[in-house]
């Protein structure tokens, strides 16, 4: 019988240093795009003060970034067609 670990998928966090890293941003360019882009995963903050950890759910980060990937693909491909005419 499955368990309730089987059915339902893993949740990994990710801190905003090593996505910082991962983006080649600085702190304030991730930042940036957070604020210019309302698609981007919102951030968990633990905690109230200003130095509580922030971090950001892998699985939404990843899925941001193929949406983004298929965008591109997409334009591409109309790029393509339009200059195959």
């Amino acid at each position: 019988m499955p368990t309730h670990a089987d059915t339902c998928p893993k949740k990994y966090l990710i801190s905003h240093t090593s996505l910082q890293h991962c983006f080649d941003k600085s702190r304030s360019g991730l930042e940036k795009l957070r604020e210019t882009d309302p698609s981007f995963p919102r951030p968990i903050k633990f905690g109230p003060s200003k130095q509580a950890g922030v971090y950001f759910v892998v699985a939404e980060v990843e899925a941001w970034l193929e949406s983004k990937i298929s965008e591109r693909d997409d334009v591409t491909q109309d790029l393509f067609k339009r200059d195959e005419k």
